[in-house]
């Protein structure tokens, strides 16, 4: 069983430097915000995924996919403001 913080730290790792937010509503959906640590800057928010199917390593891998896939076709493409 992967516990909340488990799964932030594996999303974490996989967008950095991003930054991660990982949230459960009352509804026991998670949210997860990816955004740029220095500016604020959101790149992606999802919500409404249903944490109960986050349970093991290949479905939190098969989230990550998602989530890259989703950044990747974000049409709203900002420059870096890191750089």
């Amino acid at each position: 069983m992967i516990s909340l913080a488990q799964l932030r730290m594996l999303i974490e790792r996989s967008f950095s430097p991003l930054a991660c937010e990982c949230s459960i509503s009352g509804d026991h959906s998670l949210t997860v915000k990816l955004y740029h640590p220095v500016s604020g800057q959101v790149d992606l928010v999802i919500s409404g995924l249903n944490i109960a199917k986050l349970q093991s390593a290949e479905s939190v891998s098969a989230l990550i996919e998602e989530l890259r896939y989703e950044l990747q076709s974000n049409t709203l493409h900002y420059p870096d403001p890191t750089t």
